[in-house]
């Protein structure tokens, strides 16, 4: 068997360019790569409804954003399998078989669980679904066999809660699943992209993203009030790299050939940056050349999107063959899953014919 990726996102709004440095961009380059069998790419609606179940109208308006947004980054339909979640019963399926295998201290324990439960402010009240959505991811990548999950850093307890279910599985029924590795991200800074405002991550209702779909004049707008080094008032004051929020996008976008083209002063960021920490270099120079990287990635996107923004059926014509071929690998695991279990009762011809035979005597 060859190699397969499995990945997705929440569709709970428009995706962003902490999405893109995050995931989408290697998305592209991994697909392209001609080093993976089969790629899965899940718009996660049934898991978002887990801490979104009030607000069904949200998740259905945004599934088609997030298509828009997976095309326009480039992520092909001939070559990636881009499915909706919920319209692929099996993962509900193998949830519930998989519910057997993991104790509630274990899901308790789960780093993750824990600090999205106290972000979502769910202490005192959790719901089921959203306490068990480990388990359900457990699903979503087993059910594909995917050998390779790309995930930042804070997914990686998800990650090992899927092996350890895949190893107790296999260890009871047989070697049915395969156990997935992660591949994180290979530049530091896109780990985590901050919000423009400085805030650790970026969020819609702190009004501090930048997003795929943002026009030209609103992105200028946004990195032109970026967060940068408050102890940096006159330009002539010595700078500060740490924390300071232009500085770490330039570290998740700047590349070697963008001082030729938009800023000839310098060779490298190398240089930039310690110009602007021996002071003499204004925070506005900075973030002017930080806008005309982020409009030069984000022009082809743009574009993109307004071609696919013409066929609105096209795209839902892609989500349903993507996620047809989907159920199919789908339930062919289940299936083999099932058979393990010895829960295959009417696929077993075996058993009866032997139950037949017992009761002929």
């Amino acid at each position: 068997m060859g190699k397969i990726i499995l990945t997705g996102d929440r569709p709970t709004g428009r995706l962003h360019i902490g999405h893109y440095v995050g995931s989408l961009r290697r998305r592209v380059e991994l697909q392209n790569s001609g080093e993976f069998e089969k790629i899965y790419i899940m718009i996660a609606d049934a898991q978002a409804l887990t801490d979104n179940f009030d607000n069904p109208e949200k998740i259905r308006q945004n599934i088609l954003e997030v298509a828009l947004d997976y095309l326009s980054c480039g992520l092909d339909p001939a070559k990636s399998n881009l499915f909706i979640q919920s319209q692929i019963c099996e993962l509900t399926e193998l949830t519930f078989y998989y519910m057997n295998l993991v104790t509630v201290s274990r899901l308790q324990r789960n780093p993750t669980v824990k600090s999205e439960i106290q972000m979502r402010n769910f202490e005192a009240s959790i719901p089921v679904g959203f306490f068990n959505y480990p388990i359900s991811q457990a699903a979503d990548i087993t059910a594909f066999k995917a050998t390779t999950v790309p995930v930042g850093e804070d997914q990686l307890p998800m990650i090992e809660q899927t092996r350890e279910i895949v190893r107790k599985f296999n260890s009871i029924y047989g070697e049915v699943l395969v156990e997935p590795d992660v591949l994180l991200p290979d530049n530091q800074a896109c780990l985590r992209l901050p919000g423009t405002d400085g805030k650790a991550k970026m969020s819609k209702s702190l009004g501090n993203c930048i997003y795929l779909a943002d026009d030209p004049k609103e992105v200028q707008k946004k990195i032109m009030g970026m967060y940068t080094d408050p102890l940096h008032v006159q330009v002539s004051d010595p700078g500060h790299l740490e924390g300071n929020t232009v500085f770490t996008y330039l570290d998740a976008f700047c590349k070697p050939e963008h001082f030729p083209e938009f800023l000839p002063d310098y060779t490298n960021l190398d240089e930039l940056k310690e110009h602007y920490q021996r002071g003499g270099l204004g925070d506005v120079k900075v973030k002017k050349f930080l806008n005309k990287i982020i409009q030069s990635e984000l022009e082809p996107i743009r574009q993109r999107r307004k071609e696919y923004e013409k066929n609105i059926p096209l795209v839902y014509d892609i989500l349903k063959q993507g996620t047809e071929a989907a159920r199919e690998a789908a339930s062919q695991t289940l299936s083999e899953v099932k058979a393990a279990m010895k829960i295959n009762y009417f696929d077993d011809l075996e058993l009866i014919r032997k139950q037949a035979e017992k009761y002929a005597e």
